[in-house]
């Protein structure tokens, strides 16, 4: 059976569209009749909503299960431009490509930097880069072979508010750790190891968490599973909390910032833990949503606390 779908600006309330599609069809098909109306309009830069104030309406689901106009008989949707779009992956690529590389500027060309270029590095300052440059390999190395995103694209202008973050703090913890004045820690060696230990542990936490959050998904599609612990130990962490990669990832940074005693890698600490418990406690209100059997002993970040 075909119906007509009005497409209606989400703020001003302004007809937009009208589109035939089936009764079997999904959102998706109406995206696509968008897109075929107006070109720049393609599907991933399309926001539909059944609601004015509800949330965004899924790809997936069907026209026939969306209640129709009780005085038209049409369907009723409210659009919102989203602006145009860029990959995850370009994205992930960008943001995490640039702290590699300008950190690696500071350390392995310091006479462009510092008027003072023959200063000997502590053993610190190296391994404080090794440390920085395995993150963030590893992070690029994950985007390629290891993500699988529920969305295809993101707004194209956070590319720059993110990158601006990322790169600005590689700069300014890059210049501090490279530094000819650099200082080693307090209390010597001892600060140094199990700073260092602390973060390959937490790194390689890090990285089976994103493991298991493949394995959730199979290739292709959006399937939204509870994730729960596997034969990894360091996946136990699921027992505990909802975003246990965010609580490996501030775990790695509070160990660099202390094999280092590095005020500005304390400042990147804070800021991106602020950031993950955000996107964090976001999750966590989600998972318990969706689920209804998700286990209530769960907190978000921070094990029996957040």
């Amino acid at each position: 059976m075909s119906l007509t779908v009005e497409i209606l600006h989400s703020k001003s309330l302004k007809p937009l569209f009208n589109v035939q599609v089936n009764s079997s069809d999904s959102i998706s098909h109406v995206k696509k009749a968008i897109h075929s109306q107006k070109s720049k309009l393609y599907p991933d830069r399309q926001m539909l909503k059944s609601d004015t104030r509800g949330k965004a309406l899924k790809d997936e689901e069907k026209v026939a299960d969306l209640n129709k106009d009780s005085d038209s008989g049409k369907v009723r949707l409210y659009f919102k431009d989203l602006g145009p779009q860029v990959g995850w992956t370009t994205v992930f690529l960008t943001e995490y490509a640039g702290p590699l590389f300008i950190y690696l500027i500071f350390y392995l060309r310091p006479s462009i930097i510092y008027s003072n270029s023959n200063a000997k590095y502590l053993n610190v300052t190296h391994l404080a880069c090794a440390c920085w440059v395995f993150h963030y390999a590893k992070r690029l190395l994950e985007t390629v072979f290891v993500h699988r995103f529920s969305h295809a694209t993101m707004p194209i202008k956070n590319i720059f508010k993110n990158s601006l973050y990322y790169w600005g703090f590689a700069a300014y913890v890059a210049y501090y750790n490279n530094h000819p004045l650099f200082t080693p820690p307090l209390f010597g060696s001892l600060q140094i190891y199990i700073g260092l230990f602390s973060f390959l542990l937490n790194e390689l936490g890090n990285f089976s968490i994103h493991l298991a959050f493949r394995d959730l998904r199979p290739p292709g599609s959006k399937v939204r599973k509870i994730p729960l612990p596997n034969s990894n130990p360091f996946t136990i962490l699921f027992n505990f909390v909802s975003c246990p990669n965010y609580t490996y990832e501030i775990g790695s940074w509070i160990s660099f910032s202390i094999m280092t005693q590095s005020l500005p890698a304390a400042l990147f600490t804070l800021a991106g833990a602020y950031q993950m418990i955000v996107w964090a406690l976001g999750k966590h209100r989600n998972y318990r949503k969706e689920f209804e059997k998700y286990p209530r002993s769960r907190r978000a970040i921070i094990p029996f606390f957040l």
